[in-house]
């Protein structure tokens, strides 16, 4: 008997998956892709790099409506058929000539009113990098392509203003928290050197010593044993970037 009752039970408990998958199946079948408004969704790229001793940001010039002329972010439309960062890297390209970056997902912008021509979400990627090792040029989607202070920017298109604010916000928080410092800086650095590009993306002084004492006991940086002439002051050891040190900071 309790064989039987068991056999019972599992043949109950088929003939309820298979009833489940079917009315699953035809659920899709009959699903109604209209039932909702499908808003568009687009990709933006951030690209940062200290030059000049100023955090700069690459920025296309619009060649078409809406905000023909203006300053942008690069980025543009998701196809049906392709992921958030094989399209962020795919405008990227097209609209600057720059490819194989790594970018990471910031954040997504979506407010209803944030583009003309329809309701668009934005999902923001970043990049910070040494801008010596990219061939930037205005490829097919933009009218010009240049680089532009963050801390005196042009007027810009959509509500990019609010998302470069968004990001070097994001981006000072993460320096105490990351080594993404270390992406703008030579492999063989001065403590001077890494201290600049701290201020420079903090847009403010840093006492010496205390930033010194905070980054050296961490354990982070390697001393090369080879030292650098720095203007007319006695010559400065030369630090690299200890990986396996990263979890430290």
């Amino acid at each position: 008997m309790e064989e039987q009752r068991i056999a019972t039970d599992s043949l109950s408990e088929s003939v309820e998956a298979t009833t489940g998958t079917m009315e699953q199946e035809s659920e899709a079948i009959h699903y109604d892709v209209n039932k909702y408004e499908r808003p568009s969704v687009t990709v933006d790229v951030v690209m940062m790099s200290l030059r000049q001793r100023d955090l700069q940001i690459l920025l296309i010039k619009r060649r078409s409506w809406p905000y023909e002329g203006m300053w942008a972010i690069p980025g543009g439309f998701v196809n049906m058929d392709e992921s958030l960062e094989t399209a962020a890297k795919r405008e990227l390209q097209e609209e600057t000539g720059v490819q194989d970056v790594y970018l990471e997902q910031l954040y997504t912008f979506g407010d209803p009113g944030r583009d003309p021509r329809t309701r668009v979400i934005t999902v923001v990627y970043f990049a910070l990098l040494d801008s010596e090792r990219l061939q930037v040029r205005a490829a097919s989607d933009a009218a010009d392509v240049g680089w532009f202070s963050v801390y005196e920017l042009p007027p810009l298109a959509f509500d990019h203003a609010k998302i470069l604010d968004y990001t070097l916000n994001r981006l000072r928080g993460k320096l105490e928290y990351t080594t993404i410092a270390f992406n703008l800086l030579p492999e063989q650095f001065t403590l001077r050197e890494l201290q600049r590009v701290y201020e420079i993306i903090h847009h403010r002084r840093l006492d010496k010593r205390n930033f010194r004492k905070k980054i050296l006991t961490t354990g982070i940086l390697e001393d090369t044993g080879a030292k650098k002439m720095e203007g007319t002051h006695r010559p400065a050891r030369l630090y690299r970037f200890n990986p396996a040190a990263e979890h430290k900071l």
